[in-house]
């Protein structure tokens, strides 16, 4: 393409209506979205590459992409045609000119995700961004599991891979919090990197706890086993934001 440039944008999503982010056939995917309206703004198909896969029905407050293209005039003007030819749900945050050899997901060294949760019944306008919890939480009990949870582990229980991939499944998980206000809690996973429904997971032992179904110690030991268990349970997509990508 005659004078072209990578960019580097920023997006935001809601992934209600979404097959997830990565294109695939016969789906609705995020990124199939967004090629389409790029290919009607160069009048050519443009490839797009994500920081990372979110599920059907995750959310997206800092997905990044990046993508190669011969665009003459400024950014502003990139995220206007952008944002005037996509559907609501998805929103293009910024756009800029970036090196030649970025790259969304080589280059990421952190991800953020915020999983929330209502205790109690939700509004119509939060329930389709939370998961709701009808009984009273021990809080404690799902600090304590946090903290077994927190650092560098073998999660491979705590993934949806079905055993006959190879991906390494240790990963650093340098923050996994709970904040309560009022009625909401938020569910806080920072890591290099997540395993497939991996935070899923996560949020979904925690939520055990809470409810009194595992304890601390039962967490820690389906840690170490390695193991999937069907005490583990995957928490619902909707509760779940892909919050920040973190470069260098």
């Amino acid at each position: 393409m005659k004078n072209s440039r990578r960019w580097k944008c920023i997006c935001a999503y809601d992934g209600t209506g979404f097959t997830g982010w990565q294109s695939q056939a016969g789906g609705r995917a995020v990124q199939d979205v967004i090629e389409a309206r790029l290919a009607e703004i160069f009048e050519m198909p443009v490839r797009i590459y994500g920081s990372g896969r979110t599920d059907a029905g995750v959310h997206a407050r800092g997905q990044v992409f990046h993508f190669d293209a011969g665009w003459p005039h400024g950014a502003d003007r990139l995220c206007k045609a952008l944002r005037c030819g996509l559907p609501g749900a998805i929103q293009i945050r910024s756009a800029r000119v970036v090196v030649a050899d970025f790259h969304s997901r080589v280059q990421a060294i952190r991800k953020r995700y915020v999983y929330h949760v209502q205790l109690g019944e939700a509004d119509p306008f939060t329930k389709p961004f939370c998961v709701e919890m009808l009984r009273p939480l021990d809080f404690a009990g799902m600090e304590a599991a946090a903290a077994e949870l927190r650092g560098k582990h073998d999660f491979r229980a705590f993934t949806a891979l079905n055993g006959t991939e190879r991906e390494n499944t240790v990963r650093t998980v340098s923050r996994l919090e709970l904040t309560r206000r009022g009625r909401r809690l938020r569910i806080t996973a920072e890591a290099e990197g997540f395993l497939y429904k991996m935070v899923r997971s996560l949020v979904g032992a925690l939520l055990a706890v809470g409810e009194g179904r595992l304890t601390p110690e039962q967490v820690k030991d389906i840690l170490e086993s390695k193991a999937r268990t069907a005490l583990v349970k995957t928490a619902p997509p909707q509760g779940l934001f892909l919050d920040r990508v973190f470069y260098s």
